[in-house]
């Protein structure tokens, strides 16, 4: 997942929830009740980092899940 905003994502569709990695912070941020269309519009996205603040960040509840590493 090429993107200076996002190090990595998984989705799980059993539970529909979207887990983000972010840059710099490493910090995970789950995102719940993103539909399966979502998330392949995100995969196919040129910019991850756009599709992301603009159909993802502020639509669905999120909730931090874990920090990444502090140096």
């Amino acid at each position: 997942m090429p993107s200076t905003a996002l190090r990595s994502a998984h989705y799980d569709p059993a539970t529909k929830i979207l887990s983000v990695w972010f840059v710099p912070s490493g910090d995970r941020y789950d995102y719940e009740e993103v539909e399966p269309e979502t998330y392949a519009a995100f995969t196919a996205a040129p910019s991850k980092g756009r599709f992301f603040n603009e159909f993802i960040r502020d639509r669905y509840s999120s909730r931090l899940v874990e920090h990444g590493p502090r140096h």
